[in-house]
Protein backbone atom coordinates (compact mmCIF):
# COMPACT_ATOMS: atom_id res chain seq x y z
CA UNK A 1 0.00 0.00 0.00
CA UNK A 2 3.03 2.05 0.18
CA UNK A 3 4.04 1.80 -2.93
CA UNK A 4 3.14 5.11 -4.76
CA UNK A 5 4.80 4.89 -7.92
CA UNK A 6 7.08 2.66 -9.95
CA UNK A 7 9.55 4.54 -12.96
CA UNK A 8 10.47 2.10 -15.43
CA UNK A 9 13.34 4.49 -17.52
CA UNK A 10 14.28 3.76 -21.10
CA UNK A 11 12.59 0.34 -21.13
CA UNK A 12 13.58 -1.90 -24.46
CA UNK A 13 11.33 -2.68 -27.22
CA UNK A 14 11.36 -5.91 -26.30
CA UNK A 15 10.63 -5.42 -22.25
CA UNK A 16 7.69 -2.60 -23.77
CA UNK A 17 5.99 -5.36 -25.79
CA UNK A 18 5.30 -8.52 -23.34
CA UNK A 19 4.44 -5.44 -20.66
CA UNK A 20 1.82 -3.70 -22.04
CA UNK A 21 0.07 -7.01 -22.04
CA UNK A 22 0.85 -8.68 -18.69
CA UNK A 23 0.05 -5.13 -16.91
CA UNK A 24 -3.46 -5.92 -17.70
CA UNK A 25 -3.48 -8.55 -15.77
CA UNK A 26 -1.96 -6.63 -12.52
CA UNK A 27 -4.60 -4.79 -10.21
CA UNK A 28 -5.90 -1.50 -11.86
CA UNK A 29 -4.88 0.05 -8.45
CA UNK A 30 -1.08 -1.06 -9.07
CA UNK A 31 -1.30 -0.41 -12.72
CA UNK A 32 -2.23 3.46 -12.34
CA UNK A 33 1.04 3.48 -10.19
CA UNK A 34 3.74 1.81 -12.92
CA UNK A 35 5.00 4.70 -15.41
CA UNK A 36 7.25 4.00 -18.42
CA UNK A 37 8.97 6.95 -18.73
CA UNK A 38 12.24 8.19 -21.69
CA UNK A 39 15.33 9.56 -19.56
CA UNK A 40 14.37 13.46 -20.31
CA UNK A 41 10.66 12.77 -18.86
CA UNK A 42 12.11 11.44 -15.90
CA UNK A 43 12.42 15.24 -13.83
CA UNK A 44 8.76 15.46 -14.15
CA UNK A 45 8.46 12.79 -11.37
CA UNK A 46 11.78 13.40 -9.50
CA UNK A 47 13.27 16.30 -8.40
CA UNK A 48 16.46 16.85 -10.35
CA UNK A 49 18.38 17.72 -7.83
CA UNK A 50 17.73 14.42 -6.07
CA UNK A 51 18.12 11.96 -9.70
CA UNK A 52 22.19 11.39 -10.14
CA UNK A 53 23.98 13.26 -12.62
CA UNK A 54 23.87 9.94 -14.95
CA UNK A 55 20.04 10.16 -15.29
CA UNK A 56 20.16 14.07 -15.97
CA UNK A 57 20.14 15.54 -12.61
CA UNK A 58 22.64 17.34 -10.57
CA UNK A 59 23.45 14.68 -7.81
CA UNK A 60 26.89 14.03 -7.33
CA UNK A 61 26.28 10.91 -5.33
CA UNK A 62 28.76 9.71 -2.18
CA UNK A 63 28.47 6.33 -1.42
CA UNK A 64 30.28 5.95 1.16
CA UNK A 65 28.92 9.18 2.87
CA UNK A 66 25.13 7.78 2.58
CA UNK A 67 26.69 4.36 4.05
CA UNK A 68 27.85 5.90 7.28
CA UNK A 69 24.76 7.91 7.36
CA UNK A 70 22.57 4.45 7.22
CA UNK A 71 24.57 2.77 10.00
CA UNK A 72 23.75 6.01 12.10
CA UNK A 73 20.25 6.68 11.74
CA UNK A 74 18.95 3.66 13.85
CA UNK A 75 17.74 1.67 10.97
CA UNK A 76 16.75 4.08 8.19
CA UNK A 77 13.76 5.74 10.65
CA UNK A 78 15.05 9.33 9.92
CA UNK A 79 15.96 9.34 6.33
CA UNK A 80 14.16 11.34 3.62
CA UNK A 81 15.16 9.77 0.49
CA UNK A 82 14.05 13.04 -1.33
CA UNK A 83 17.21 15.04 -0.03
CA UNK A 84 20.13 15.21 -1.98
CA UNK A 85 22.64 12.23 -0.63
CA UNK A 86 26.21 13.98 -1.19
CA UNK A 87 24.85 16.18 1.82
CA UNK A 88 23.92 13.88 4.60
CA UNK A 89 26.45 15.29 7.38
CA UNK A 90 23.71 17.97 7.71
CA UNK A 91 20.01 17.01 7.42
CA UNK A 92 18.04 19.86 7.41
CA UNK A 93 14.03 20.17 8.56
CA UNK A 94 11.82 19.71 5.71
CA UNK A 95 8.58 21.31 6.05
CA UNK A 96 5.84 19.63 5.77
CA UNK A 97 3.51 19.65 3.36
CA UNK A 98 0.08 20.10 4.92
CA UNK A 99 -3.28 19.14 2.18
CA UNK A 100 -4.61 21.48 -0.43
CA UNK A 101 -7.96 23.49 0.41
CA UNK A 102 -10.51 23.29 -2.66
CA UNK A 103 -11.88 26.51 -3.61
CA UNK A 104 -14.78 25.61 -1.82
CA UNK A 105 -12.85 25.89 1.27
CA UNK A 106 -14.66 23.05 2.68
CA UNK A 107 -12.21 20.13 1.48
CA UNK A 108 -9.07 19.79 3.17
CA UNK A 109 -7.07 21.20 6.00
CA UNK A 110 -5.45 25.53 5.23
CA UNK A 111 -1.40 24.97 4.26
CA UNK A 112 1.40 27.53 4.96
CA UNK A 113 3.30 28.78 2.56
CA UNK A 114 7.06 28.16 2.56
CA UNK A 115 9.83 30.47 1.07
CA UNK A 116 12.21 27.61 0.10
CA UNK A 117 13.22 28.00 -3.27
CA UNK A 118 14.47 25.05 -5.67
CA UNK A 119 15.77 25.06 -9.02
CA UNK A 120 13.58 23.93 -11.12
CA UNK A 121 14.33 21.45 -14.45
CA UNK A 122 14.55 23.01 -17.78
CA UNK A 123 10.67 22.97 -19.17
CA UNK A 124 10.21 20.23 -21.94
CA UNK A 125 9.47 20.74 -25.48
CA UNK A 126 6.79 19.64 -26.88
CA UNK A 127 8.35 17.15 -29.34
CA UNK A 128 10.01 15.73 -25.90
CA UNK A 129 6.77 16.03 -23.58
CA UNK A 130 6.00 12.22 -23.72
CA UNK A 131 3.27 11.66 -26.72
CA UNK A 132 3.18 8.05 -26.40
CA UNK A 133 0.54 6.07 -26.09
CA UNK A 134 2.13 3.35 -23.79
CA UNK A 135 2.31 6.02 -21.48
CA UNK A 136 -0.69 7.99 -20.97
CA UNK A 137 -3.07 6.97 -18.19
CA UNK A 138 -6.02 6.54 -20.20
CA UNK A 139 -6.48 3.51 -21.89
CA UNK A 140 -8.56 0.92 -22.48
CA UNK A 141 -7.93 -0.90 -19.38
CA UNK A 142 -10.54 -3.90 -18.44
CA UNK A 143 -11.89 -1.33 -15.77
CA UNK A 144 -14.53 -0.12 -17.78
CA UNK A 145 -17.96 -0.92 -18.45
CA UNK A 146 -20.52 -1.55 -21.37
CA UNK A 147 -23.05 0.91 -22.02
CA UNK A 148 -26.14 -1.63 -20.76
CA UNK A 149 -23.81 -1.98 -17.85
CA UNK A 150 -23.13 1.13 -17.25
CA UNK A 151 -26.89 2.56 -17.83
CA UNK A 152 -27.88 0.16 -15.16
CA UNK A 153 -25.45 1.00 -12.67
CA UNK A 154 -26.20 5.09 -13.12
CA UNK A 155 -30.34 3.52 -12.85
CA UNK A 156 -29.33 1.57 -10.17
CA UNK A 157 -27.09 4.57 -8.25
CA UNK A 158 -29.26 7.17 -9.12
CA UNK A 159 -28.29 10.69 -7.60
CA UNK A 160 -27.51 9.68 -3.97
CA UNK A 161 -25.53 6.94 -4.96
CA UNK A 162 -23.10 9.00 -7.62
CA UNK A 163 -23.18 11.51 -4.88
CA UNK A 164 -21.67 9.15 -2.92
CA UNK A 165 -19.37 7.62 -5.33
CA UNK A 166 -17.97 11.40 -5.42
CA UNK A 167 -17.60 11.71 -2.03
CA UNK A 168 -14.96 8.85 -1.81
CA UNK A 169 -13.05 10.03 -4.91
CA UNK A 170 -12.93 13.49 -3.06
CA UNK A 171 -12.10 12.09 0.23
CA UNK A 172 -8.92 10.64 -0.99
CA UNK A 173 -5.83 12.93 0.20
CA UNK A 174 -3.86 14.27 -2.79
CA UNK A 175 -1.47 12.17 -4.99
CA UNK A 176 1.63 14.48 -4.79
CA UNK A 177 2.94 17.91 -3.31
CA UNK A 178 2.85 21.23 -4.06
CA UNK A 179 5.93 22.75 -3.01
CA UNK A 180 6.41 25.00 -6.20
CA UNK A 181 3.01 26.99 -6.18
CA UNK A 182 3.78 27.43 -2.19
CA UNK A 183 7.08 28.99 -2.40
CA UNK A 184 6.68 32.43 -1.51
CA UNK A 185 7.90 34.19 -4.99
CA UNK A 186 5.14 32.28 -6.76
CA UNK A 187 2.35 32.67 -4.51
CA UNK A 188 0.71 35.14 -6.47
CA UNK A 189 1.17 33.72 -9.50
CA UNK A 190 -2.11 31.57 -8.13
CA UNK A 191 -5.58 32.89 -8.70
CA UNK A 192 -6.77 31.01 -5.43
CA UNK A 193 -5.03 30.13 -2.42
CA UNK A 194 -5.82 27.24 -2.15
CA UNK A 195 -5.86 25.87 -5.77
CA UNK A 196 -2.44 24.89 -6.28
CA UNK A 197 -0.72 22.68 -9.04
CA UNK A 198 1.36 19.39 -8.59
CA UNK A 199 4.88 19.41 -8.82
CA UNK A 200 5.34 16.35 -10.47
CA UNK A 201 2.81 16.86 -13.55
CA UNK A 202 3.10 21.21 -13.21
CA UNK A 203 4.25 22.57 -16.97
CA UNK A 204 7.53 24.14 -16.66
CA UNK A 205 8.25 27.47 -18.52
CA UNK A 206 11.81 28.35 -19.94
CA UNK A 207 13.83 30.08 -17.20
CA UNK A 208 14.62 33.73 -17.47
CA UNK A 209 17.99 35.67 -16.30
CA UNK A 210 19.01 32.32 -14.15
CA UNK A 211 15.86 32.99 -12.21
CA UNK A 212 14.71 29.58 -11.04
CA UNK A 213 11.06 30.67 -10.09
CA UNK A 214 10.40 32.40 -13.94
CA UNK A 215 9.70 28.74 -14.23
CA UNK A 216 6.33 28.81 -12.54
CA UNK A 217 2.42 29.21 -14.13
CA UNK A 218 -0.09 27.20 -12.21
CA UNK A 219 -1.01 24.60 -14.86
CA UNK A 220 -0.68 20.61 -15.19
CA UNK A 221 -0.47 18.51 -17.88
CA UNK A 222 -3.49 15.74 -18.47
CA UNK A 223 -3.24 13.17 -20.61
CA UNK A 224 -5.75 12.06 -23.03
CA UNK A 225 -7.44 8.91 -24.22
CA UNK A 226 -3.91 7.07 -25.32
CA UNK A 227 -2.55 10.40 -25.78
CA UNK A 228 0.31 11.38 -22.85
CA UNK A 229 -0.19 15.13 -22.06
CA UNK A 230 -3.21 15.98 -24.90
CA UNK A 231 -4.28 18.86 -22.19
CA UNK A 232 -2.70 21.56 -19.94
CA UNK A 233 -5.52 22.75 -17.30
CA UNK A 234 -4.37 25.79 -15.80
CA UNK A 235 -6.51 28.56 -14.06
CA UNK A 236 -7.60 31.34 -15.84
CA UNK A 237 -4.70 34.26 -16.17
CA UNK A 238 -4.31 36.73 -13.94
CA UNK A 239 -3.70 40.06 -15.18
CA UNK A 240 0.46 39.79 -13.69
CA UNK A 241 0.16 36.24 -15.63
CA UNK A 242 -0.95 36.56 -19.05
CA UNK A 243 2.67 36.94 -20.45
CA UNK A 244 3.34 33.75 -18.41
CA UNK A 245 0.71 31.89 -20.46
CA UNK A 246 1.31 32.73 -24.00
CA UNK A 247 4.46 31.99 -23.11
CA UNK A 248 3.47 28.12 -22.41
CA UNK A 249 1.06 28.24 -25.48
CA UNK A 250 4.12 29.24 -27.35
CA UNK A 251 6.47 27.31 -25.36
CA UNK A 252 4.74 23.94 -25.61
CA UNK A 253 3.52 24.52 -29.20
CA UNK A 254 -0.54 24.91 -28.60
CA UNK A 255 -2.90 25.48 -31.65
CA UNK A 256 -6.08 25.45 -29.54
CA UNK A 257 -7.28 27.19 -26.47
CA UNK A 258 -10.19 25.98 -24.95
CA UNK A 259 -12.19 28.63 -22.40
CA UNK A 260 -14.73 27.37 -20.40
CA UNK A 261 -15.79 30.48 -18.55
CA UNK A 262 -17.02 33.94 -18.79
CA UNK A 263 -14.30 36.63 -17.72
CA UNK A 264 -17.22 38.49 -15.21
CA UNK A 265 -20.15 35.52 -14.12
CA UNK A 266 -22.05 36.91 -11.22
CA UNK A 267 -20.45 40.35 -11.26
CA UNK A 268 -17.10 38.58 -10.57
CA UNK A 269 -14.16 38.08 -12.39
CA UNK A 270 -13.00 34.62 -13.52
CA UNK A 271 -10.52 35.78 -15.56
CA UNK A 272 -8.47 38.45 -16.94
CA UNK A 273 -9.38 39.71 -20.59
CA UNK A 274 -5.76 38.25 -22.16
CA UNK A 275 -7.07 37.66 -25.96
CA UNK A 276 -7.80 41.18 -27.99
CA UNK A 277 -12.00 40.53 -28.27
CA UNK A 278 -12.64 42.49 -31.50
CA UNK A 279 -11.54 41.68 -34.97
CA UNK A 280 -8.82 43.50 -36.24
CA UNK A 281 -7.13 44.72 -33.09
CA UNK A 282 -3.92 43.46 -31.32
CA UNK A 283 -2.63 43.79 -27.79
CA UNK A 284 0.96 43.18 -26.20
CA UNK A 285 1.31 40.56 -23.43
CA UNK A 286 5.08 40.95 -22.38
CA UNK A 287 6.80 39.07 -24.92
CA UNK A 288 4.24 38.50 -26.68
CA UNK A 289 1.71 40.02 -29.18
CA UNK A 290 -1.85 38.74 -29.97
CA UNK A 291 -3.55 39.71 -32.46
CA UNK A 292 -7.36 38.68 -33.54
CA UNK A 293 -8.12 37.69 -37.03
CA UNK A 294 -11.78 37.11 -36.56
CA UNK A 295 -14.44 36.44 -34.62
CA UNK A 296 -17.06 33.76 -34.57
CA UNK A 297 -19.93 34.28 -32.11
CA UNK A 298 -22.52 31.23 -31.72
CA UNK A 299 -25.20 30.61 -29.54
CA UNK A 300 -23.26 28.09 -27.50
CA UNK A 301 -19.70 29.17 -27.91
CA UNK A 302 -17.05 32.14 -29.26
CA UNK A 303 -14.75 31.31 -31.95
CA UNK A 304 -11.92 33.75 -32.28
CA UNK A 305 -8.71 33.06 -34.35
CA UNK A 306 -6.01 34.59 -33.36
CA UNK A 307 -1.76 35.60 -34.52
CA UNK A 308 0.55 34.99 -31.52
CA UNK A 309 3.41 36.99 -32.35
CA UNK A 310 7.01 36.30 -30.01
CA UNK A 311 8.37 39.94 -30.35
CA UNK A 312 12.12 38.67 -29.91
CA UNK A 313 11.90 36.71 -32.74
CA UNK A 314 9.10 38.35 -35.07
CA UNK A 315 7.85 34.67 -35.28
CA UNK A 316 4.17 34.28 -36.27
CA UNK A 317 1.79 30.99 -35.45
CA UNK A 318 -1.40 30.74 -35.77
CA UNK A 319 -3.71 29.80 -32.19
CA UNK A 320 -7.56 29.95 -32.15
CA UNK A 321 -9.15 30.40 -29.06
CA UNK A 322 -13.00 29.08 -28.55
CA UNK A 323 -15.04 29.73 -25.27
CA UNK A 324 -17.78 28.09 -24.20
CA UNK A 325 -20.60 30.50 -23.04
CA UNK A 326 -23.87 28.15 -22.12
CA UNK A 327 -22.58 26.90 -18.99
CA UNK A 328 -25.36 28.40 -16.88
CA UNK A 329 -23.86 31.05 -13.70
CA UNK A 330 -25.15 27.98 -11.05
CA UNK A 331 -24.80 24.13 -11.48
CA UNK A 332 -24.39 22.53 -14.72
CA UNK A 333 -26.17 22.50 -18.27
CA UNK A 334 -29.62 21.00 -18.29
CA UNK A 335 -28.82 18.64 -20.84
CA UNK A 336 -25.43 18.15 -22.67
CA UNK A 337 -25.81 18.38 -26.31
CA UNK A 338 -24.08 21.96 -26.49
CA UNK A 339 -21.28 20.46 -24.95
CA UNK A 340 -20.86 17.61 -26.82
CA UNK A 341 -20.75 19.48 -29.81
CA UNK A 342 -18.19 22.33 -28.87
CA UNK A 343 -15.91 19.29 -28.08
CA UNK A 344 -16.49 17.75 -31.13
CA UNK A 345 -15.60 21.39 -32.75
CA UNK A 346 -12.72 21.61 -30.54
CA UNK A 347 -11.45 18.03 -31.56
CA UNK A 348 -12.00 18.94 -35.37
CA UNK A 349 -10.31 22.49 -35.39
CA UNK A 350 -7.03 20.83 -33.19
CA UNK A 351 -6.92 18.33 -36.00
CA UNK A 352 -7.31 21.02 -39.06
CA UNK A 353 -4.48 23.31 -37.42
CA UNK A 354 -2.02 20.11 -36.70
CA UNK A 355 -2.28 19.27 -40.64
CA UNK A 356 -1.99 22.53 -41.86
CA UNK A 357 1.46 22.27 -39.93
CA UNK A 358 2.84 19.48 -42.20
CA UNK A 359 6.16 17.75 -41.79
CA UNK A 360 7.18 20.86 -39.37
CA UNK A 361 4.98 18.71 -36.54
CA UNK A 362 6.55 15.34 -35.73
CA UNK A 363 5.05 14.96 -32.13
CA UNK A 364 2.00 12.58 -31.74
CA UNK A 365 -0.74 12.73 -34.62
CA UNK A 366 -3.36 13.94 -32.50
CA UNK A 367 -0.79 17.18 -31.95
CA UNK A 368 0.88 19.14 -29.01
CA UNK A 369 -1.48 19.78 -25.90
CA UNK A 370 -4.79 21.90 -26.59
CA UNK A 371 -4.73 24.50 -23.07
CA UNK A 372 -8.01 24.02 -21.42
CA UNK A 373 -9.26 26.38 -18.44
CA UNK A 374 -12.18 27.67 -16.51
CA UNK A 375 -11.15 29.67 -13.68
CA UNK A 376 -9.24 27.49 -11.12
CA UNK A 377 -8.62 24.95 -13.47
CA UNK A 378 -10.28 22.30 -11.97
CA UNK A 379 -14.19 22.45 -11.97
CA UNK A 380 -15.55 23.24 -15.75
CA UNK A 381 -11.64 21.98 -17.01
CA UNK A 382 -11.72 18.68 -15.56
CA UNK A 383 -15.34 17.83 -16.91
CA UNK A 384 -14.29 18.84 -20.01
CA UNK A 385 -11.51 16.58 -20.28
CA UNK A 386 -13.34 13.94 -18.40
CA UNK A 387 -15.24 13.96 -21.23
CA UNK A 388 -13.05 14.23 -23.86
CA UNK A 389 -11.65 10.97 -22.59
CA UNK A 390 -14.93 8.60 -22.11
CA UNK A 391 -16.31 10.08 -25.19
CA UNK A 392 -12.82 8.95 -27.15
CA UNK A 393 -12.51 5.31 -25.20
CA UNK A 394 -16.43 4.67 -26.04
CA UNK A 395 -15.75 5.66 -29.83
CA UNK A 396 -12.59 3.16 -29.87
CA UNK A 397 -14.11 0.43 -27.04
CA UNK A 398 -17.84 0.53 -26.81
CA UNK A 399 -16.27 0.95 -22.63
CA UNK A 400 -17.11 3.47 -20.25
CA UNK A 401 -14.80 4.06 -17.13
CA UNK A 402 -15.92 7.69 -15.44
CA UNK A 403 -14.72 7.54 -11.95
CA UNK A 404 -11.47 5.45 -12.87
CA UNK A 405 -11.21 8.47 -15.41
CA UNK A 406 -11.84 11.15 -12.94
CA UNK A 407 -9.12 9.64 -10.41
CA UNK A 408 -6.35 9.36 -12.74
CA UNK A 409 -6.88 13.22 -14.04
CA UNK A 410 -6.88 14.19 -10.16
CA UNK A 411 -3.65 12.24 -9.94
CA UNK A 412 -2.43 15.22 -12.59
CA UNK A 413 -4.49 18.17 -11.79
CA UNK A 414 -5.44 18.05 -8.11
CA UNK A 415 -9.02 18.46 -7.13
CA UNK A 416 -10.13 18.33 -11.10
CA UNK A 417 -14.38 17.93 -10.80
CA UNK A 418 -15.28 20.33 -8.43
CA UNK A 419 -18.45 19.44 -7.47
CA UNK A 420 -20.94 16.67 -7.43
CA UNK A 421 -22.72 17.69 -9.74
CA UNK A 422 -20.44 18.20 -12.51
CA UNK A 423 -19.34 14.24 -11.64
CA UNK A 424 -23.10 13.42 -12.41
CA UNK A 425 -22.99 15.48 -15.31
CA UNK A 426 -20.59 13.52 -16.77
CA UNK A 427 -22.24 10.55 -16.51
CA UNK A 428 -25.81 12.06 -18.23
CA UNK A 429 -23.73 13.74 -21.02
CA UNK A 430 -22.15 9.92 -21.96
CA UNK A 431 -25.21 8.67 -21.91
CA UNK A 432 -26.83 11.52 -23.75
CA UNK A 433 -23.87 11.41 -26.61
CA UNK A 434 -24.88 7.30 -26.79
CA UNK A 435 -28.45 8.23 -27.60
CA UNK A 436 -27.41 11.17 -30.28
CA UNK A 437 -24.94 8.25 -31.86
CA UNK A 438 -28.20 5.65 -31.83
CA UNK A 439 -25.88 3.19 -29.47
CA UNK A 440 -28.28 2.98 -27.16
CA UNK A 441 -32.37 3.96 -26.98
CA UNK A 442 -33.75 7.48 -25.82
CA UNK A 443 -33.97 7.22 -21.93
CA UNK A 444 -35.21 10.41 -19.41
CA UNK A 445 -32.45 10.81 -16.49
CA UNK A 446 -33.11 13.82 -16.26
CA UNK A 447 -34.15 13.76 -12.47
CA UNK A 448 -30.47 13.06 -11.63
CA UNK A 449 -29.79 16.58 -12.57
CA UNK A 450 -28.85 18.21 -9.27
CA UNK A 451 -28.00 22.11 -9.11
CA UNK A 452 -24.81 23.46 -7.45
CA UNK A 453 -22.69 26.25 -7.45
CA UNK A 454 -19.21 25.42 -9.36
CA UNK A 455 -16.62 27.15 -10.60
Amino acid sequence: AKLKKVLIVTAPLWFKAPFKILRLFVREKLRDRVFTVSLPQLSLHIPRESLPVGLGGGLQVAHHAWLLHCHKSMANKAIDYTQPLNNLENEADSPAVSEDEEITSQQHESWQPTTESAASPIAPSSASSGFSDDDSLHCDSPGGQSLVEFLERVRAKGKAGLTLDYSEIKARPPDGTFNHSKMKQNQAKNRYTDVLCYDHSRVLLSVIDDDPTTDYINANFVDGYKQKNAFISTQGPLQKTCDDFWRMVWEQGTLVVVMTTRVVERGRHKCWQYWPIEADTAHVYGSFTVQTISVDTRPDYVVSQLILINNKTEERREVEHLQYISWPDYGVPENAAAMIGFLQLVRSTQERLVANLGDTWAGHPRGPPVVVHCSAGIGRTGTFCTLDICISRLDETGTVDVRGTVERIRGQRAFSIQMPDQYIFCHLALIEYAISKEIIPPTDLTDLLHEHDSD
